[in-house]
């Protein structure tokens, strides 16, 4: 039998009469959502009817919680304090829980969104203060992460971790990725972008920027909504997975088989 993957993309990013992204078209493909909770994206109307959507759909519900940057979409660093990060976080789960609620079903991971995504993998202050909130919410709430600081304070409170690939972003050999400011960061190449997640699913390793091989764990797959293409990219990202004996599952029954299989 071959692996397991989850399939997640980064939804409800519009804002008021602004849209990003063909939501409907990557819900045919995705098999988990990280949705915008309004500090980066997002706002009342777009996280109900993405939510609402993601219910009809059985598309599994992720918050996508992000410094408060709505200007700069979330991907410029904020000198907040390590409590400042978590009250954040807490305020935007409980947005997109409300909405969850309110249409029968619950949030099931959390996925920290942009720049702040990329803090917590290496600094040890936000990544405590993520875990602690997602510790305190819900014991089984799903933490989202790279390998780095927030996948290890999620599992020293035994909280479950669903370790993110990117295929389409370049990695550090240390693991973490490539800042966005510097040439190569983003991969366009549709076909290399589909070997790499061949790789990462199938063999567990990624080439860094430096073209040496990272082994990687790869719970789920992110499909960047936001870039020329993307919807097209990811069914056949999604198509070439399954073409190499890869089963498509929401990110707690990847995990469930995981810990079955162990």
């Amino acid at each position: 039998m071959g692996p397991t993957v989850d399939l997640v993309a980064d939804l409800g990013e519009g804002f008021g009469a602004y849209s990003m992204g063909d939501d409907a078209a990557l819900l045919e493909v995705v098999s988990s959502a990280n949705i915008a909770c309004g500090f980066h994206a997002g706002d009342p109307d777009i996280m109900n009817a993405t939510v609402a959507e993601c219910v009809r759909r059985g598309v599994s519900i992720g918050a996508h919680p992000s410094f408060p940057d709505l200007r700069g979409f979330g991907r410029r660093a904020m000198d907040l304090t390590a409590d400042e990060v978590r009250n954040d976080i807490l305020y935007q789960f409980g947005a997109l829980s409300a909405f969850a609620a309110y249409h029968g079903a619950g949030v099931v991971h959390l996925a920290p969104h942009g720049r702040l995504g990329n803090l917590v993998a290496t600094r040890p202050d936000y990544a405590e203060a993520v875990a602690d909130a997602a510790a305190r919410i819900n014991p089984g709430l799903i933490v989202l992460a790279q390998d780095g600081e927030l996948a290890d304070a999620a599992a020293a409170r035994r909280l479950p971790v669903g370790i993110v690939g990117i295929a389409d972003r370049a990695y550090e050999a240390d693991g973490t990725l490539v800042p966005r400011s510097r040439p190569g960061a983003v991969i366009h190449d549709p076909s290399a972008i589909v070997d790499r997640t061949i790789r990462m699913v199938c063999e567990g390793v990624i080439e860094t920027a430096a073209g040496t091989d990272l082994p990687i764990i790869a719970d789920t797959i992110l499909l960047h909504g936001d870039t020329p293409g993307a919807v097209q990219l990811a069914r056949q990202v999604r198509a070439e997975l399954e073409r190499a004996g890869v089963t498509i599952a929401p990110l707690a029954q990847v995990l469930a088989a995981k810990v079955k299989a162990a």
